[in-house]
């Protein structure tokens, strides 16, 4: 068993952690909206206007920040005016993406508004840049956040919205190198200028525009990107077009053929899976370097609005729906990526996992035969580090060299952490991602002594461990009793394949 010893210093705080770096990501895809979020107001499941309760009181207790729809490939098909006023009047599309499946339109802009207010949560709205005209997204923007008197302001209040909405977050296309187009950056830099340019900011709803970015390593889009912005030096101010730009980056150990299965695997596979996880931080790392060399300043966001595992379709399923199942080794995945996303908060503004509901690393399944609700590994992972969430970030200085394996040509880091502080609290959070090794942390808290403590721990008899309509808490948190105070801080017990976060109160 290792022993990794480490510093805090608990009164040196660092950037805060954004709590929009806990965001997540709904698209029209499967059962994600359509038998997850809605269910339709004829459903008799408790809804409020075909919204599903139940998943509303499981994302709220996550804290949920922010959700960001309609996609997503849908995104770049979707036309906004399709999905509004009467229900029975609204055109059916062909989802021509996901299982080429008909999109009857009752889940639309009004329904989109309200699920974020039952959540709670901020919306991100992700703009027809593919198919698209920069008039329908101009309108779409006025139609949803403008005051006053205009055609949009009106057609909104015909379809019984007096009021206008907060919408702060917007992007410009989705995945423009891809399902969004095609394009090359370019081409794609002009159309975000345009697109960007005719977005408005209306009365008091300041707009946060993100630019579609790169596919997982692709500097060079993002140098493209941030060139439109301004000139190279430390004299760079962005041009007001655009405030972020983005990337997307999959957990996928296999091949895109094969990418791997969700519950039946091998140590092998999991070692591997992690590797590929941890490479995000590379990629934040590059990406962000990239920018810094315009943006010295940090003015521009990095947005990683979506990540996640990607394994095969469950079988039987439709390969369009991308359903699967979600285990402790997801959960890992999510709790290594949030320790990266923690040590890069000053230029890390969002993330989204892909996805909220029945799709790709879901916090929630529900089961359409018996209708339960399960809340996945994963799930448990964002309730646990929501202390996190506008947090200040505190830096762990190791005194000790962390566990590791040799995976192929790679070398696995084996135990991963990350703190914060909010007021008087300090949240550390601490993976083990050894399929069969325990290891123990010794934390030496400075400028500051731990008081009251509380520990929860995430683990299971196999990383391949479920939950299931049938046994909904075969993975759940539950009190860790194997943390103890030291003289210096705290030594923290972590039992192999284990997520655990300690929350001590300083004294």
């Amino acid at each position: 068993m290792s022993t990794v010893s480490a510093v805090i210093n608990v009164d040196v705080k660092g950037p805060t952690i954004s709590r929009h770096l806990y965001g997540h990501f709904a698209e029209h895809l499967g059962r994600c909206i359509y038998g997850g979020f809605y269910v339709g107001e004829d459903s008799d499941l408790p809804n409020a206007g075909g919204i599903r309760l139940d998943v509303v009181e499981a994302l709220r207790a996550l804290n949920i920040p922010n959700l960001r729809w309609p996609g997503g490939c849908f995104a770049d098909e979707y036309h906004w005016m399709d999905g509004i006023g009467p229900k029975e009047r609204r055109p059916v599309m062909v989802n021509t993406h996901w299982g080429n499946v008909e999109e009857n339109n009752h889940f639309g802009t009004h329904e989109f508004m309200a699920l974020c207010e039952l959540l709670g949560a901020e919306p991100y709205i992700s703009g027809n840049v593919g198919s698209g005209t920069v008039k329908e997204m101009s309108d779409w923007v006025e139609y949803l956040t403008r005051d006053g008197d205009s055609p949009m302001v009106r057609l909104r209040k015909a379809n019984g919205r007096e009021r206008p909405w907060k919408v702060p977050f917007w992007g410009l296309g989705n995945e423009a190198w891809g399902c969004g187009g095609n394009m090359t950056a370019q081409q794609y830099a002009a159309e975000a200028r345009r697109f960007g340019t005719y977005c408005r900011d209306h009365g008091g709803n300041k707009l946060y525009r993100v630019a579609a970015g790169a596919n997982s390593g692709d500097y060079a889009w993002t140098e493209t990107l941030m060139k439109q912005l301004g000139e190279l030096g430390c004299a760079y101010r962005p041009a007001a077009f655009m405030q972020a730009v983005s990337f997307h980056y999959y957990t996928i150990p296999g091949t895109w053929q094969d990418k791997g299965d969700a519950t039946a695997f091998g140590t092998d596979d999991h070692y591997r899976t992690m590797v590929q996880a941890a490479r995000v931080d590379e990629l934040i790392t590059g990406h962000a370097n990239v920018m810094d060399c315009y943006d010295p300043g940090r003015n521009v966001g990095l947005v990683l609005d979506e990540w996640g595992t990607w394994w095969n379709v469950e079988p039987g399923t439709n390969p369009g729906f991308l359903y699967q199942q979600n285990t402790l080794r997801d959960a890992l995945v999510a709790s290594l990526h949030f320790d990266i996303f923690h040590r890069h908060a000053d230029r890390l503004v969002m993330a989204n996992i892909a996805q909220t509901v029945n799709v790709l690393q879901a916090m929630i399944l529900t089961d359409p035969e018996s209708k339960a609700l399960v809340l996945t590994p994963t799930y448990h992972v964002f309730e646990m580090n929501k202390g996190h969430q506008d947090a200040a970030s505190l830096r762990v200085d190791l005194l000790s060299g962390l566990p590791s394996r040799e995976v192929g040509s790679d070398t696995l880091t084996t135990v991963s952490l990350s703190a914060s502080r909010k007021d008087d609290t300090v949240l550390v959070s601490l993976s083990n991602l050894d399929a069969d090794e325990a290891a123990d942390v010794e934390l030496d808290l400075r400028g500051g002594r731990a008081g009251e403590v509380g520990s929860r721990i995430l683990t299971a008899g196999s990383l391949r461990t479920h939950n299931t309509p049938e046994t909904p808490a075969a993975v759940a948190p539950r009190t860790h009793e194997q943390v103890t105070r030291t003289e210096a801080g705290l030594r923290v017990h972590l039992p192999a394949h284990s997520f655990v976060t300690v929350e001590a109160r300083l004294a």
